[in-house]
């Protein structure tokens, strides 16, 4: 391979490294199914060709809309054999504005959907004018009969690339090797607001950059299972699952596709016990619900099992502490008891998760430190990660044998780090500041956005928005500890920026002055409000009621409350920002932001850090029970 392979330059080499190594493994019909590596290639043969076929030309975007599966690998590789950008879209979108603007806004000429999946491109496809062809990959899932004038199976397009194969090799194998390693390989969209979500433009050199980065920091054994619970849009799935996986030789198993989301989280446990997995690519909601139904497995078995495993685990945590000190500190004695109730105790809840269970690699949100060190404890070790689909996605991760619990893991190489202040300025290692990273994994930039993208791409540098410092005892380790500036991150990983609606919000009430929207790893989302007393007084004064009593204050807070409320469903603003991103609940700041209080800097704008800072107590108020009330006892002081 070049110094700068593709990622059909991957497919070529590695496919013919290990041509009868499984790749792909999913559940049909009640029965596992394997494809080998060999097998993906001509399968990604058959569908580019297909798709060359029926006019799809280098260059063209191609959006993809399934559930995990082996054919949305396979259809995506052919997509990028043709020569095809692919567009990966969220299953969890549904048929409205968020799925009509990815589709339009990325210049989507063809759609790739699952059978399950159809009745929304059906239903939304009037508004989406450019699209030419709608491929379905389930034969099974609609009458010949009912298809649309736009609409075609993908075993017919199987059978297409079959004949252009036999008439046009060469013209294919000229279109794949025509792409070159700076061509985009993906367009992937941010959550955004339901009105302009970012579409981040990653190159095939982009991936394939990270996962030689990947490797750098992770390793993982030739032939070895990985399970995918994440969804196949995501490009820590792409990188660190789909390609890395290629490289070393193994394969991927999918959880088999229920009826709909919740039937196809009943079927982890089965798919576990049936493909008894090397790793796992998680996220920490699942990482706590397998930590929830071990104990309950362990309490099933009795007081004095479950007695024994809480002192078992207890030694095993007191032993390993942060990972990298496990055993120092003088608790060595401790090592003899961690392997007797490794082999008595913990054996047994590795043999639930299939007995070859190594690691977990967790995405999203941060891990728990609670419980990075309960899954080290019983030998299933869960690593945190760090990344962003900007930087294709991986910056650090940690891993076995280098592992810091509470660190988000060794940098990966080659590629810069650097944590610069408020000001731009780079600051030691230990100090606080926003992460900054240069390297061949930063994306080319967002589609169509040429401002959002000179903001966050400076003179080659990517500027995450998140807030970290580099280990002063081991720099190879990143510890992220929060938004650096306006990124708001909730429990389930998901990114977004709150501008759009802290801005709205404030041109378009006229009782607030300043919305400070916050969710660090939270359920839900809080704002912060700087009120407009005066306007306030003089609208309560209207209605008869004195404004500095109880009853003005509780009046003030309506008005408040409603303006939030018009966002929200049945709201004159409905549907302008996503819903889940709108605030449950609302604290009033007793003073103004200022350049004096530091709250506002030279240029005006508001510094996140410093008023998330000054009003930690209130943040933290605004995830209390009472708080759910605009009218507590603490915004009816803030108004005094």
């Amino acid at each position: 391979m070049t110094d700068r392979p593709t990622i059909i330059d991957f497919v070529e080499h590695y496919s013919r490294k290990f041509p009868d190594h499984v790749y792909l493994r999913e559940k049909v019909n009640g029965q596992w199914k394997e494809i080998t590596q060999s097998q993906t290639r001509d399968e990604a043969y058959r569908i580019g060709a297909g798709l060359m076929s029926l006019g799809l030309k280098k260059g063209d975007k191609i959006a993809l809309l399934s559930e995990s599966r082996a054919m949305w690998i396979l259809a995506e590789l052919g997509a990028m054999y043709a020569g095809a950008t692919d567009v990966p879209l969220s299953v969890n979108l549904g048929e409205g504005k968020d799925l009509v603007f990815r589709i339009n806004h990325s210049d989507s000429k063809w759609i790739l959907v699952s059978g399950n999946h159809l009745p929304k491109i059906r239903a939304i496809l009037p508004e989406c004018p450019n699209v030419e062809r709608v491929i379905v990959f389930d034969d099974n899932a609609f009458d010949y009969d009912k298809l649309g004038p736009k609409e075609i199976r993908m075993s017919e397009i199987q059978k297409m690339g079959d004949e252009f194969l036999k008439a046009h090799r060469l013209e294919f194998e000229s279109r794949f090797k025509s792409v070159g390693p700076d061509d985009y390989a993906n367009i992937s969209y941010t959550s955004g607001t339901t009105a302009d979500p970012k579409g981040i433009l990653l190159t095939h050199r982009n991936y394939t950059a990270n996962v030689e980065q990947g490797s750098s920091v992770i390793g993982i054994g030739e032939g070895a299972t990985m399970l995918i619970i994440l969804p196949l849009d995501h490009c820590f799935a792409h990188v660190a699952g789909m390609y890395t996986m290629m490289i070393y030789g193994g394969s991927i198993g999918f959880v088999p596709i229920g009826k709909n989301a919740m039937a196809t989280l009943k079927n982890i446990p089965g798919a576990i016990s049936d493909l008894r997995p090397h790793v796992m690519l998680s996220v920490p909601a699942l990482a706590r619900n397998f930590k929830k139904n071990i104990e309950q497995g362990i309490k099933k078995k009795g007081p004095k099992v479950e007695k024994l495993f809480n002192f078992a685990l207890k030694n095993a945590i007191a032993y390993n502490k942060e990972y990298y000190n496990r055993g120092t500190g003088g608790t060595f004695w401790r090592k003899p008891l961690v392997d007797l109730f490794d082999k008595i105790l913990f054996k047994q809840v590795r043999e639930s998760f299939g007995g070859r269970m190594e690691f977990f690699v967790g995405g999203g949100a941060l891990l728990d430190i609670e419980l990075q060190r309960f899954f080290c404890a019983v030998g299933m070790p869960m690593f945190q990660g760090y990344g962003l689909t900007e930087a294709t996605p991986i910056i650090c991760a940690n891993a076995g044998g280098h592992a810091r619990f509470g660190s988000s893991g060794r940098l990966v190489k080659p590629m810069d780090c650097v944590i610069l202040d408020a000001e731009g300025k780079e600051v030691p290692h230990g100090t606080r500041g926003e992460i900054v990273i240069r390297g061949e994994n930063v994306m080319a930039g967002y589609w169509k956005n040429p401002k959002a993208t000179a903001d966050t791409i400076i003179n080659g540098w990517l500027h995450t928005g998140d807030m970290g410092y580099i280990c002063p005892e081991d720099p190879e380790f990143l510890y992220v500890v929060g938004r650096f500036k306006s990124l708001l991150i909730s429990s389930d990983g998901e990114k977004y920026s709150p501008e759009g609606f802290e801005d709205n919000l404030t041109e378009s009430s006229k009782w607030v002055n300043a919305c400070v929207l916050h969710n660090n790893q939270k359920p839900f989302c809080v704002a912060l409000i700087v009120p407009d007393k005066a306007a306030l007084a003089e609208a309560v004064k209207a209605k008869g009621l004195a404004p500095d009593s109880e009853e003005g204050h509780k009046a003030m807070l309506a008005l408040i409350q409603a303006d939030i409320n018009a966002y929200k469903k049945g709201g004159r603003h409905e549907g302008v920002f996503p819903e889940r991103w709108l605030p449950s609940t609302i604290g009033i700041c007793d003073q103004e932001f200022t350049i004096a209080n530091k709250m506002m800097n030279s240029t005006m704008k508001i510094v996140r850090g410093k008023v998330e800072e000054h009003y930690a107590d209130l943040l933290d108020y605004l995830y209390t029970a009472e708080a759910k009330d605009i009218c507590n006892p603490r915004n009816l002081k803030a108004l005094e």
